[in-house]
């Protein structure tokens, strides 16, 4: 089985024309090294990471639209550093489980998307739905077998439509 970035495939004899041997040994396995599946994992996960920190950090910034907190008592009646304590304690905590979770799911999909590929020895839209439905089934397993096939489903759904839309010439 073939995996992106494993030795073995094409030259690329162009990409180095005019370097040193040692350039040309270096670019090839920085190249092997990105298109590898391992590193597309991690570079998912960490971009997912980031993206759904930012998403929490905003979205959680937003929800402070009325004058009771969470526990009932009236925010607004507290002194000004407790409510900034207390609201920058819970946006930090939204935004690390919104990471933690775009995260999880960008490494997921990557990685099950890379290894499809590999396996298929084909760039095309059925390993994008593939994986999308491999992601949604895998979350959603813990909520049951229901879950797991809406899931899937709906992972596969949102793939095609976003891959279909990013292949369109």
């Amino acid at each position: 089985m073939y995996f992106p970035g494993m030795s073995g495939g094409g030259g690329g004899g162009a990409q180095t024309a005019g370097m040193s041997d040692q350039e040309a040994a270096m670019v090839k396995a920085m190249q092997g090294a990105m298109e590898s599946c391992p590193f597309k994992t991690v570079i998912s996960g960490g971009m997912g990471f980031a993206l759904g920190g930012a998403f929490g950090l905003f979205m959680s910034s937003m929800s402070y639209d009325t004058p009771m907190s969470a526990s009932g008592q009236q925010l607004a009646n507290l002194p000004l550093r407790e409510q900034l304590r207390r609201g920058f304690k819970d946006m930090g905590s939204r935004s690390f489980s919104s990471a933690k979770n775009f995260g999880l799911v960008g490494a997921i999909f990557a990685g099950t998307e890379c290894c499809i590929e590999g396996y298929r020895a084909k760039n095309d839209l059925t390993n994008g739905i593939a994986a999308g439905c491999i992601t949604g089934g895998a979350l959603g397993a813990k909520a049951g077998p229901q879950a797991a096939a809406i899931g899937c489903v709906g992972f596969a759904a949102f793939s095609a439509a976003i891959d279909s839309y990013m292949r369109m010439d």
